[in-house]
C-alpha cells in the first residue's frame, strides 16, 4: 500500500525485453536505500516488486498486462518516473490509500496556469467515470490528488480536473504535463468496492 506522496523523481536506466514481460531498471537512490528483494515500489503509480538492486538503482519485472493498461510501455532510457516506497504500518497517511493497481490511463486536454498553481483537465473514460467524484481522491502517475471538477454524468466527452500546487509541480513529473501527455490513473479503492457491491445487488434483484 502507498499514500500517493512521491518521495523522489527517478530515471529509467534500461528496459530489457524478456519474452512475456519486460525488465525495468530504475535509478532512485532514496527509495532503493533500504529496499530489499521482494519489496514494493510505486513507479509512476504502478506497484512493482524489486527483483534486484544495485548502487542507487533497482530492477523489477513488468508483465504484459501491466504494460497494456499503463503508460509504462512508453518509457525509455532516461524517462523520469515518480517513485514511492510502500507505507510502513504506523506512518501518517498524508495522501490516501493507494494500491498501485492502475485502472487505466488519461490524456491531458488542457493546462491552465495560475499565479502559483496549475489547473489540469484530463479525459475521462466511461469505464472510470462512476469511480470519480467531485472533491474525491484520484491518483495520477502515483500522485495523490483531489478531483477539483468533473463533467456531468452524461456529458460527452467526459473529463475531470485536478489543481496542482507548487510542491506537486516541483517534486513530481506532473510539473512537466502538457496537452497530450498520458498519465496512469488509479481510482479510489472504496469507490471500486461500492461499484462492485451495487452491481452484485442489482444482479440479485433482477
Amino acid at each position: 500500500m502507498f499514500t500517493g506522496l512521491v518521495e523522489e523523481v527517478g530515471q529509467v536506466v534500461r528496459i530489457d525485453d524478456v519474452g512475456d514481460s519486460v525488465r525495468l531498471t530504475v535509478r532512485g537512490p532514496l527509495v532503493v536505500d533500504d529496499a530489499g528483494h521482494g519489496d514494493s515500489i510505486s513507479v509512476s503509480g504502478v506497484c512493482l516488486t524489486v527483483v534486484d538492486r544495485s548502487e542507487g538503482a533497482f530492477t523489477a519485472d513488468v508483465m504484459r498486462q501491466t504494460l497494456a493498461v499503463s503508460t509504462l510501455a512508453g518509457l525509455g532510457a532516461g524517462s523520469p518516473v515518480n517513485l514511492e516506497r510502500a507505507a510502513r504500518v504506523g506512518d501518517r497517511l498524508g495522501g490516501h490509500i493507494v494500491q498501485g493497481h492502475v485502472d487505466g490511463t488519461a490524456s491531458v486536454v488542457e493546462v491552465e496556469p495560475g499565479e502559483a498553481w496549475r489547473r489540469v483537465r484530463l479525459t475521462l473514460d466511461d469505464e472510470l467515470s462512476p469511480l470519480l467524484v467531485d472533491k474525491g481522491s484520484v491518483t495520477l502517475d502515483g500522485v495523490s490528488l483531489t478531483v477539483s471538477a468533473i463533467s456531468e454524468p452524461h456529458e460527452q466527452p467526459g473529463w475531470f480536473e485536478v489543481s496542482l500546487i507548487p510542491e506537486t509541480l516541483a517534486a513530481t513529473t506532473l510539473g512537466g504535463a502538457v496537452a497530450g501527455s498520458r498519465v496512469n490513473v488509479e481510482t479510489d479503492v472504496v469507490a471500486r468496492h461500492v461499484r462492485r457491491m451495487l452491481a452484485l445487488g442489482a444482479g440479485a434483484t433482477s
